[in-house]
């Protein structure tokens, strides 16, 4: 383990060295921590102006907005991880953005039911490991160079049938990051 560590960190650090020019950015959604209780913090590195790379954790990773949710008893235990291009329609990497994304979920989702014979409440668990592939669009505002604020929206697709048999297959998504850019 400390040696995947030590090799993540050379390869980052080699990525700065590499592009001491290069700008880079890490954000956080503070939108859906406040109302979907998620945790997305991300990073985005500047290949050239107007496109940028960048992956994102998300910590208690909701599905959707609108997931179809008929019963107070449930609970997502998942997590994600997503990578995204972002192509910028103005200079300095700001202004409108298309993002395409794919992401990988995994956890479960447990929901409390009752067996009708018997009336015995039991926990069902769906498993929502899956890739989801998506685009977003946004605007991002920079402030002296070193501060970011945008506001934007993600549509997507989930591929996997189980969690299609239980969820809607498209997800709507959206969310308000702050950002420092060094």
């Amino acid at each position: 383990m400390i040696k995947k560590i030590a090799l993540l960190g050379l390869l980052v650090s080699g990525m700065f060295s590499a592009h001491a020019q290069s700008k880079n950015e890490v954000k956080v959604n503070f939108l859906n921590t406040i109302v979907i209780q998620s945790v997305e913090v991300g990073y985005e590195h500047f290949i050239e102006d107007g496109f940028s790379v960048g992956g994102e954790v998300f910590i208690n990773d909701r599905y959707s907005y609108f997931p179809e949710i008929k019963s107070e008893g449930y609970k997502f235990n998942t997590s994600s991880i997503g990578l995204n291009a972002n192509f910028y329609f103005s200079s300095n990497s700001s202004g409108y953005y298309i993002s395409p994304m794919l992401k990988y979920r995994f956890g479960d989702f447990e929901e409390k039911e009752t067996e009708p014979v018997t009336q015995i409440e039991y926990i069902k668990k769906t498993d929502l490991d899956s890739f989801i592939l998506g685009v977003g669009m946004g605007y991002k505002w920079v402030w002296s160079d070193h501060f970011a604020f945008a506001p934007y929206a993600n549509i997507s697709r989930n591929f996997s049938e189980q969690v299609n048999d239980r969820f809607f297959a498209v997800e709507l998504n959206a969310g308000v990051s702050l950002g420092y850019r060094f």
